[in-house]
């Protein structure tokens, strides 16, 4: 049998370069203060050797932990993936945000927290104590929950807030909800559609109402009415599913629908064809999310897709500029979603 080879560490490094663990440390940081001379030394042990540093090395500065903490809702994430109904919001948010910290020698740590929780602030502190972070990512809804947006301003680390817009603490990064439903709303409007009905998420998370926003606007713009278009549910299929009974029942159906998820989508092709109706021929169906689920929907589902992944990747990098002392952006960052045509829209008149 083959002898496994052994790994190389911090140490192997210091002996070959004749210097300190610290020193190795220091070099591997980027930190000032260290002889060019030595750092080629190093450089070179590391180079020859086939070093890669580990979290451990690059700690030992002490001054940074090169961990990224990301906090996202324990039970809706839990029921995602009990359900297995294809939501890819974690992949999707790990994907662009463990890439981005690779870039720059970080390492993502994924946290759920229960944002009803009487001791969130605990919770969190819990985690913060074990783990070190050198900056967090807040998602929906815990980017807009003032008790743990409240205790976070006063941790001595930057925070990104993904799906917010306030600017009182840490820093926000919108989705663009506001504009996705405008962009939603207007392709039905192109495709003749004039009774455009919308249901709207959970009103804990403020996005949903800035879907809302951005869809009655598009509607008052095109002269268009939206009584009686509104219902709601909280991002599930089972709400999605009564919202849209509600909106289907009255003589005066819509011809089309938004819904703000994808599960809710699902959920109104479903009562659409119990109800008789043909999708897209009697009713069309835009959804939020874009998650897989709606690409094998029969017919698939016209979608916005707001890149999680992106954002997630727009974060990180807010929060290691914030790091090294960078200034951050003035304006809101805002990363801009697509609308993914496919066949659940169809063309009136």
């Amino acid at each position: 049998m083959a002898r496994r080879r052994q790994a190389v560490t911090i140490r192997h490094v210091a002996a070959a370069a004749g210097v300190s663990l610290q020193t190795v440390s220091r070099v591997i940081n980027n930190e000032p203060n260290v002889r060019s001379e030595t750092k080629s030394r190093v450089q070179a042990a590391i180079d020859t050797l086939g070093y890669v540093p580990s979290i451990a090395a690059q700690r030992m500065s002490g001054s940074r932990s090169y961990l990224i903490l990301a906090i996202n809702d324990r039970d809706r994430t839990i029921a995602d993936w009990q359900a297995r109904q294809g939501t890819d919001w974690v992949d999707q948010m790990l994907l662009g945000g463990m890439l981005k910290c690779a870039e720059h020698g970080y390492r993502m740590i994924f946290e759920l927290v229960d944002t009803h929780s009487d001791h969130v602030e605990r919770e969190l502190g819990g985690a913060i104590a074990a783990l070190q972070p050198d900056g967090l990512i807040l998602t929906p809804p815990h980017s807009d929950n003032p008790q743990i947006v409240a205790f976070l301003a006063e941790q001595d680390m930057p925070f990104v807030r993904i799906g917010s817009q306030q600017r009182q603490a840490g820093i926000p990064v919108s989705m663009d909800d506001e504009g996705s439903a405008r962009t939603a709303t207007r392709h039905l409007i192109d495709h003749g559609h004039t009774r455009i009905g919308f249901i709207a998420g959970s009103n804990e998370y403020e996005l949903s109402g800035w879907r809302v926003d951005g869809w009655r606007a598009a509607m008052t713009e095109a002269g268009l009415g939206t009584d009686g278009l509104l219902d709601a549910g909280d991002f599930s299929y089972a709400s999605g599913r009564a919202a849209a009974l509600r909106l289907l029942d009255p003589p005066q159906r819509p011809t089309a629908i938004i819904a703000s998820n994808d599960q809710m989508a699902i959920a109104t092709m479903d009562v659409a064809r119990e109800l008789g109706l043909a999708v897209p021929g009697d009713l069309s169906i835009i959804s939020f999310d874009n998650t897989p689920v709606v690409q094998f929907a029969q017919p698939p589902l016209t979608a916005i897709d707001q890149s999680i992944a992106a954002t997630a990747s727009t974060a990180v990098e807010l929060i290691i500029a914030s790091l090294k002392g960078d200034p951050l952006p003035e304006s809101l960052t805002v990363v801009t979603s697509r609308l993914v045509e496919r066949a659940s829209v169809a063309r009136r008149g």
